[in-house]
């Protein structure tokens, strides 16, 4: 609804550092910043007990952090794809998902990213995600720790580096 140029409708988003480390933080931030557009945010803070349970995917938009994945494909088809049970926000495009089904069997590389790029301009234009930021993600060690062959799949080792990384002598 507009009234006088400007929405009338409060949006809730919903945050919880269980999400990522200054998610209510970045939550207000984003609140602020889109106050000077005329858009009402409320900021929901949600308990961390839980969050993954009872809000992400449950309730209307709410505060998640995606790292990255080894390919497209893995990432499209756990957050975007029709059905997919991490969709956080229920998007569905019937190009996309088309897209997506037939990238997977094209064997020609320069056409498969011209696919991949086009489904990323459908999920910029049409999907339901709010993407404030992008994080950089520095990891270090000295030379006191040993490990094998590193995960590129997210990071510290794909969280596995409690488990696979020990200190030498």
């Amino acid at each position: 609804m507009k009234k006088a140029g400007k929405l009338d409708h409060t949006f809730n988003l919903r945050a919880s550092d269980a999400a990522f480390s200054g998610a209510v933080d970045a939550a207000m931030l984003y609140q602020e910043s889109a106050k000077k557009a005329g858009i009402k945010i409320k900021v929901v803070r949600e308990p961390s007990d839980g969050y993954w349970n009872n809000v992400w995917t449950k309730k209307p938009w709410s505060a998640c952090y995606w790292s990255g994945r080894p390919t497209e494909d893995m990432m499209f088809s756990v957050a975007y794809a029709d059905g997919a049970p991490w969709n956080d926000t229920r998007w569905s495009n019937d190009k996309f998902n088309k897209l997506l089904k037939e990238a997977r069997a094209e064997l020609d590389q320069a056409k498969r990213r011209q696919m991949y790029v086009e489904m990323q301009s459908l999920v910029r234009d049409d999907g339901g995600a709010v993407v404030p930021m992008f994080n950089q993600i520095v990891e270090a060690h000295n030379n006191k720790l040993e490990h094998g062959p590193i995960s590129a799949h997210m990071e510290m080792d794909g969280h596995k580096n409690t488990e696979r990384w020990w200190f030498g002598a």
